[in-house]
């Protein structure tokens, strides 16, 4: 089905409003869906969005919490979600984060006690449209296995980065530390086919390319014990310096009554103040890495989906436009 961008942001809002969100939350988690579907990242955009509303449904998501924000230092931003998603504390700070950042040079955002972030490209991408070089991390429930461990010890546990460049869209990477993301594992299951060598491991720590037993066992971390280091450096900014709910102490995203409790950490830099001409220098080295080097630098290409979708519109499955609207309906109720 073909929808305009204004027609999925509606419906999605609708759709959490039917859910029991308020509408702050609802207008918060519907942009970030879309903005990830705009852009061509489907496994965090509409489909991943279900998955939202039946979090709201079953008190996964406390869909009308008020985020408390309150700033122990004059650069440092904390948030607790409450049990919410963790786009609305984001968006309540987000205009004073980057203000904050202009004037100080650096700013923190850290959040816990929030249900999972999505596309974390979508907080840092934010941030450098406004000028900041930025920095990610996130936490979830456990799925991926540590260095020198069999069993799911952290999440994913995402990482992002992203800075502006003069007359250009900004670099926006935004990695996991598994070899996959877990959706990529979860939808190889449904619909029956095998995932390839090196990204999981089966319940008794064997390496497997069956996805169902994959979902029983642990995901592996990109490059060996490297990318498991990283998955605990992620987890001690997201979850450590927030005080959120360890990987290993959160319940998890798709069942149960109780919120993930999940830990956010964005950090916010004013490049002009250690070079005026970062930007203009910025573009300069992509624009060699890309034409004299062949380098893919990411975010281009996403940047350019997402203004081809603003014209065009979106495609997406009727299956998933009907589950949408089926939530959409109870607020019309």
């Amino acid at each position: 089905m073909q929808l305009s961008l204004e027609q999925a942001s509606a419906l999605c809002r609708m759709a959490a409003l039917g859910a029991g969100a308020s509408d702050e939350t609802a207008r918060s988690i519907a942009a970030a869906a879309i903005a990830a579907e705009a852009e061509g990242n489907k496994a965090v955009g509409l489909s991943h969005y279900i998955d939202y509303l039946e979090a709201l449904e079953a008190g996964r998501i406390h869909g009308k919490a008020e985020p408390v924000i309150t700033r122990p230092a004059l650069a440092i931003y904390l948030s607790d979600a409450q049990g919410g998603a963790a786009h609305t504390g984001f968006d309540r700070a987000f205009e004073d984060l980057a203000k904050t950042a202009r004037l100080f040079g650096v700013a923190i955002f850290s959040q816990k006690n929030a249900y999972t972030a999505g596309a974390l490209g979508y907080f840092t991408g934010r941030l450098a449209e406004q000028g900041l070089v930025s920095f990610a991390a996130t936490n979830g429930p456990a799925v991926l296995a540590g260095s020198g461990s069999t069993k799911p010890v952290y999440c994913t546990n995402p990482m992002s980065f992203a800075c502006p460049q003069a007359g250009g869209p900004p670099l926006i990477i935004d990695q996991s530390s598994s070899a996959t993301a877990f959706v990529n594992i979860r939808k190889a299951a449904a619909d029956g086919k095998a995932i390839p060598e090196g990204w999981a491991l089966d319940a008794d720590g064997n390496p497997t390319t069956e996805a169902t037993s994959a979902m029983k066992g642990a995901l592996l971390a990109f490059g060996g014990a490297r990318g498991a280091n990283i998955a605990l450096m992620v987890e001690v900014l997201a979850a450590g310096l927030s005080g959120a709910n360890w990987s290993l102490d959160a319940p998890w995203f798709s069942g149960g009554p109780d919120s993930p409790g999940t830990g956010l950490f964005v950090l916010a830099i004013e490049p002009k103040l250690l070079d005026p001409g970062f930007e203009t220098r910025m573009r300069g080295q992509i624009d060699r890495l890309d034409r004299r080097y062949g380098v893919h630098i990411p975010g281009l290409s996403k940047a350019s989906a997402t203004e081809k979708a603003a014209t065009r519109g979106i495609t997406v499955s009727k299956e998933i436009i009907e589950r949408i609207a089926d939530f959409a309906e109870r607020h019309k109720g």
